[in-house]
Formats: C-alpha cells, sequence, structure tokens
C-alpha cells in the first residue's frame, strides 16, 4: 500500500538513527534530505564542525600547553582561516563518507531534495530549483528536520561583518574584535575559541548571567578564564542595533554604550525547520519556534508521524537527538520503548576549558530543600592533572549524606565532556559514592579525581556524623 514501512525527513544525528534502527528491525526505510545537507546541520554547520575548529585553535594556538612552556608558546604565529578550515573540511568529508555507508549497509533509501507534505502518508520530494522529483509514501514517518538560527529582523545579516552561528564558519579571516550577542552555549563557545585566536571578544546578554542552567561555581570558573583571555562581559544589557561602518561594525547597546567591533555575531536561539514541510496538509502544526509538540514516545497528534532532534525544542543536543531518533524508531514499529530519564542526560559544552555536567546542581538541590555534600577534586592535585598542564580543572560531587548516592557530578577542564560519564554511570546503576572510594583507577589519570572527590565527601559526612552522634 506504500512506498516504504518508515520514511525519515532529515539525515542529522536523529534521522540517522531512526532510520537505522527501523531498517535494523526489517523495516523498508528512507530518509529524505537535500543533497549538501547529509549528516544535518550536526555535520555540516554545527556540532561538527565547531568542536574540531575547537580542537584546530587549541592545537595551533599552544593554549593548552602554555602552563608548560610559557604564556609566549605558539605551534603557529599567524594563524589563518585557512589553517583553520583544512581540518574541519577533512574531518566533515570523512563523517559524511561513514554516514553514507551507514545508511547504504542498513539499505536505507537516500531520497535527495526537500520533502512537503502533500496528505498525511505522502510527500512531495523537490530539488533544488522547486520542481518535484518524485512522490513517496510511508505507513509511519519520522520528522528530524533539525533548525537554523534564529535571525531578528532588525538585524542586517551579511555573512561577513554580521553573521549568525552558522556563517561564523565562512569568515574570509579572522577578526580582530567582535561582539558576540548571546551568551547560552553556543554564543559562549565560539567567544572562547575566537578569544584563544587573539580576537577581543565582548559578549553582551540580557540576562544577570551566562548559562544560567549550569552550576554557579563551575560558571564563575569558566568567566575568569574567559577573563583572563581578555573576553569583556556586557550582562542586563541588551542591543538596539548594529551599524556597518566602513568593513566594521559599531553595536548600540540600550544603556547608551556603544561597541566597535571588526564582526558581530548573534546568537539568538534556534528556529524549528517547519516552515517549508506543509504541515497543515499533515494536520499538524508547529509552535512560533517552528518546533513541534510530541508526547512521551515522541509521536505527534498525528498518530502515525513522530518528531524527533532539535525540531522538538530541548535539550537540542546531538547526543539526545539520537536517543530520540532511536526510541522513536522502535515505536513506530511496535517495539517496547522505555522513557528517556531526562535526569540522566549528560550536558556538553565545548568552551576552552570545557564544561559537562549530570544531575541536579547546587542551587536545585538547595531550593528544593534536599540535603547534600560537596566533595571536591582538583586536577592540580593530580599526577594526570600537572602533567597535561591543567591546573584549573576541577570536578565536584553532589552526594545524599542519607544513602551516600550522587545527586549531581559536575566538571570543568580537559576532557570534562569525557569524565562525567563515569558518574552518569554510576547515577544510573543506583551506585553510591562507597564504590568510587573502594575502588581503584588507573594512575595518573583525570577519572582519579572521582576517588578523591567522594573521599573528600565521605569525610565531610563524616566529621557531620561525630557531631550529630
Amino acid at each position: 500500500m506504500f512506498d516504504y514501512d518508515v520514511l525519515v525527513i532529515g539525515s542529522g544525528p536523529g534521522g540517522q538513527k531512526a532510520a537505522i534502527a527501523a531498517a535494523k528491525l526489517g523495516r523498508r526505510v528512507a530518509i529524505v534530505d537535500k543533497r549538501d545537507m547529509i549528516g544535518g546541520v550536526c555535520i555540516n554547520t554545527g556540532t561538527i564542525p565547531s568542536k574540531t575548529l575547537r580542537e584546530a585553535v587549541l592545537y595551533l594556538t599552544g593554549l593548552s600547553q602554555r602552563e608548560m612552556y610559557g604564556q609566549s608558546y605558539r605551534v603557529k604565529d599567524d594563524i589563518t582561516v585557512g589553517d583553520l578550515s583544512a581540518r574541519t573540511q577533512h574531518v566533515i568529508s570523512r563523517e559524511i563518507d561513514v554516514i553514507r555507508s551507514q545508511l547504504s549497509r542498513n539499505h536505507v533509501t537516500v531520497v535527495t531534495g526537500m520533502a512537503k507534505f502533500l496528505d498525511p502518508h505522502t510527500l512531495s520530494v523537490t530539488g533544488p530549483d522547486g520542481l518535484e522529483v518524485r512522490r513517496v509514501s510511508a505507513e509511519k514517518i519520522i520528522i528530524a528536520t533539525g533548525t537554523r538560527p534564529a535571525r531578528p529582523d532588525s538585524v542586517a545579516f551579511d555573512g561577513r561583518t554580521v553573521v549568525d552561528s552558522d556563517q561564523i564558519l565562512n569568515l574570509d579571516r579572522i577578526p580582530g574584535s567582535m561582539v558576540v550577542v548571546g551568551a547560552g552555549v553556543i554564543g559562549i563557545e565560539y567567544a572562547s575559541m575566537f578569544a584563544a585566536l587573539g580576537t577581543k571578544v565582548t559578549v553582551v546578554e540580557r540576562r544577570e548571567r551566562m548559562l544560567d542552567f549550569c552550576d554557579l561555581e563551575i560558571v564563575e570558573a569558566l568567566k575568569y578564564h574567559l577573563r583572563d583571555l581578555a573576553v569583556t562581559f556586557r550582562f542586563r544589557e541588551a542591543v538596539v542595533s548594529v551599524e556597518r561602518h566602513n568593513g566594521g561594525t559599531l553595536t548600540l547597546l540600550e544603556s547608551g554604550k556603544k561597541i566597535p567591533a571588526d564582526t558581530v555575531m548573534y546568537s539568538a536561539g534556534r528556529q524549528g525547520l517547519t516552515d517549508a514541510l506543509g504541515l497543515e496538509a499533515a494536520g499538524l502544526a508547529a509552535d512560533g519556534r517552528g518546533r513541534i509538540k510530541v508526547g512521551s514516545d515522541f509521536r505527534t497528534e498525528a498518530d502515525h508521524i513522530y518528531a524527533v532532534g532539535d525540531v522538538i525544542g530541548f535539550p537540542a543536543l546531538a547526543a539526545t537527538s539520537m536517543e530520540q531518533g532511536r526510541l522513536a524508531a522502535y515505536s513506530a514499529c511496535g517495539e517496547e520503548v522505555h522513557t528517556l530519564r531526562a535526569d540522566l542526560m549528560p550536558i556538553g559544552i565545548y568552551t576552552i576549558p570545557e564544561i559537562s555536567y549530570v544531575g541536579k546542581t547546587e542551587d536545585e538541590l538547595t531550593e528544593s530543600s534536599i540535603p547534600f555534600e560537596v566533595g571536591i577534586a582538583r586536577y592540580r592535585e593530580l599526577a594526570r592533572g600537572q602533567i597535561v598542564g591543567d591546573s584549573y580543572g576541577m570536578l565536584k560531587l553532589l552526594v545524599s549524606p542519607d544513602d551516600h548516592k550522587l545527586l549531581g557530578v559536575h566538571v570543568f577542564g580537559t576532557g570534562a565532556t569525557e569524565i562525567v560519564h563515569i558518574g552518569q554511570t554510576l547515577m544510573g546503576c543506583g551506585g553510591t559514592i562507597d564504590y568510587l572510594v573502594d575502588s581503584v583507577f588507573n594512575y595518573p589519570t583525570l577519572s582519579e579525581s572521582y576517588k578523591v572527590a567522594a573521599l573528600d565527601a565521605m569525610n565531610k559526612m563524616r566529621a557531620v556524623a561525630r557531631f550529630s552522634g
């Protein structure tokens, strides 16, 4: 009756995993995306290029080695955009090859073009010229179209002096100065990268602090390091307008301040890519930010249509999108599906230095009147911390004094996004810090910080018990 059992719109992390999971379950599967967007925003303009850029910046500037070799140490003196983009393009092309190979190996048909609903089960696929190249029908459909940078109507983006977070990867030179509007994850990641390159960065943010969902102590540590890289912060400030003058910009704030800079980057959130989908033909609608409402199994208001990834909103991470895609495919194929545990989803922020956490923050526990003890390990006290030249990193464990279970894990510094998973696993298994205290960790490693922090928390709890007993 239908061309395919499952049709996936979008080949980003959520779409890929959904298509492959359905194919593994023996379904006839197709995936629709534009020829130049295989891998989605994640591979082409988002996660992969920005994280590759970060690695290139760290290597070429020698920033992470200056603890050992002095503040003037650099691998390359005159770093160009070409130096940075060469590594980025290499990784992107390799990742696209991997994705194409995985889809082919699992017999997923790739339909090239833009999809638009004609009715709840049928889509028209058009080419770059807007002409229909074919029609496809499917019993179940999974929308994984992702997002694009939100652009305020009042701002004239030109891709050179005023850019969004996609366009910043295509700058023809490294700017001497830059204004970053928005201190969310993307804004702060790029602010730290360009500051490491020597760009004089000013961050403008309406709110009182940046990354307000993170642990305050960790954010303050990051802010200290960014200020050390000459980043200026303007909190509780809003942009009125951006003027272009002789190849540069002048940013005017509501407070009357004026900030001259070579480039302005807007990081004003993301907009769901749903406006061209023709959702109304499928009996669906998106909200004002282009997001689609879904239930716990990622099913939309149309029972046979699912949506996953950034297009459904928070947390909008590549990692969570992958799992959402897999679970949506299982549900569409009639398999049993577990509920995605939001409390165990790790957050990774690839600033310089990086941040990662899982579980609750101190503020959240305090507001909920949940007692906790804090165990801290500082990298400077670890042999591996000295070896890698990281004297500022830290790991913080939030522990329940009642049963010794982990309530939250917060990491700042080298390898934060890697070692957070030890705490995540312990929390997922319902383990206690007694396990960390009694375990043997490889030496010298950064993972050893778990034992140090667990011992710190245990000693504090023993001191309280002595007074309470």
